[in-house]
């Protein structure tokens, strides 16, 4: 099995520890390693390194080659990012390049995954369906009302893959608000979508050509220069004219393709903010509930993430649902509740041509 790995993404959430020049992909995030790294780990035994491809930016390679040096992953760089669609089409067509012609999964860097032995079960299960046609998708089974997800519903028709129990996608739905969601956890017909597919290179691009011509014409010519001196300009030239959109928009709300949903309870986290890791490391909070690493001293603080990461003590008293983060030339100082807005802290320093703070 190949597996195509999405790398790109800036990681805005994630400010001040995640920059533009090493985004969060890049950092050891949830203490087992840099993100990059242990999904590629992860994915051993069912997927070989010289079967795992990762699509990057270009500012990115360096780090990447420095990460796995002594591995044989393949890795492509992206001139700029165009968001996934382009991503996956341009890893479809490496695979082909390589001679798959069996089943690739498409997944994203940056995520966690709590057990990772379901989560290989799952993903081998969606494989052996991928590889009669058709496309899967791993669904997430919901644990909570989620407003900050997509989701995909499931239709009434079971699926018997071995072990697994797999279903009919009827439909890919919008990050809905508290009230949809809630009735979306109830009705039992719903899952998170983890933005992670299987499907043959073959299906992939047929389905890009049909939704997508633009793309198709541009990956087709990437394609007659794979293995190239050529193929490095001709991406940059292809690249620079294509429109940025999602894999879910441009093709999974159009298909006509047989889709498929793996339902899947692997411990999952998409790790989307500094809230969802301060509730993934909850495990190692202390008695009121705070979580803190790096040079940190707390003194009556509750429910708190703490993070000294500068190399100068960080104290903090009488703290309530608190959000810190000190890096060497920035410090967040935060709302917890207000994590997933971070991202506007980052607009407004580009706004002032702050740069070197990005």
């Amino acid at each position: 099995m190949f597996a195509v790995i999405m790398c790109g993404g800036s990681g805005t959430r994630f400010w001040p520890a995640s920059r533009r020049q090493r985004p969060k992909q890049f950092l050891n995030i949830t203490g087992r390693g840099p993100m990059v790294v242990e999904t590629c780990n992860r994915l051993h035994p069912l997927v070989r390194d010289d079967e795992m491809i990762l699509v990057l930016g270009a500012e990115h390679m360096k780090e990447a080659k420095d990460l796995f040096e002594d591995r044989d992953v393949h890795m492509l760089a992206e001139p700029v990012g165009r968001n996934t669609a382009p991503c996956i089409g341009l890893g479809a067509i490496y695979a082909r390049h390589l001679g798959c012609t069996g089943a690739v999964a498409f997944l994203p860097a940056d995520h966690y995954i709590g057990h990772p032995s379901r989560f290989l079960k799952d993903l081998r299960a969606a494989g052996e369906m991928a590889d009669r046609g058709g496309i899967v998708t791993l669904g997430i089974v919901p644990i909570r009302p989620e407003t900050g997800y997509g989701y995909i519903r499931k239709d009434g028709g079971q699926i018997n893959a071995g072990e697994i129990t797999a279903y009919r996608v009827s439909e890919f739905v919008e990050k809905p608000d508290l009230e949809t969601a809630r009735h979306y956890l109830m009705s039992g017909e719903y899952f998170w979508n983890g933005g992670i597919f299987v499907a043959r290179p073959q299906t992939i691009l047929k389905e890009i050509e049909r939704y997508l011509p633009d793309l198709h014409k541009g990956l087709e010519r990437l394609s007659a220069v794979l293995g190239s001196d050529r193929f490095e300009s001709e991406l940059k030239d292809v690249y620079g004219n294509l429109t940025g959109i999602s894999f879910d928009y441009g093709i999974m709300e159009h298909t006509r393709e047989d889709v498929v949903v793996v339902p899947s309870e692997c411990g999952w986290s998409d790790v989307g903010s500094w809230a969802s890791l301060y509730e993934l490391r909850s495990p190692d909070a202390d008695a009121l509930k705070n979580v803190s690493d790096g040079e940190t001293l707390l003194i009556s603080c509750e429910n708190s993430y703490v993070s000294g990461r500068s190399g100068r003590l960080v104290a903090c008293l009488g703290l309530k649902n608190a959000l810190i983060v000190d890096t060497p030339d920035a410090l967040l100082v935060a709302d917890m509740d207000r994590s997933q807005d971070i991202r506007e802290i980052v607009d407004r320093l580009k706004a002032s041509g702050k740069d070197s703070l990005l």
